[in-house]
């Protein structure tokens, strides 16, 4: 997804559109990526910008073999609506 990357130096996904940056904060442990805080700029709130960063993340995870392990309330509700990530998820 364009403006989609992994900086893995802060340890954290993000997603940047016009108004600023979405991002996901994560660890790696050897379980998976532990998915613990989701954040969208609050002027940016409401508009699908953290479900279209999830969706990135969720195509990162396939194209790189990684599982994903929700922490933040965010991220779990997001993917126990999508039933087509179960290949994604640690555990």
């Amino acid at each position: 997804m364009q403006g989609f990357r992994d900086n893995s130096e802060e340890q954290r996904f993000e997603l940047a559109h016009a108004g600023g940056v979405s991002f996901c904060d994560y660890r790696v442990t050897p379980e998976g990526v532990l998915l613990t805080h989701v954040e969208t700029p609050p002027a940016l709130r409401g508009r699908g910008h953290a479900a279209k960063l999830m969706d990135a993340i969720v195509t990162h995870a396939r194209e790189n073999k990684l599982k994903l392990q929700p922490l933040c309330s965010y991220a779990v509700a997001y993917l126990q609506r999508r039933r087509d990530v179960s290949d994604v998820l640690a555990g």
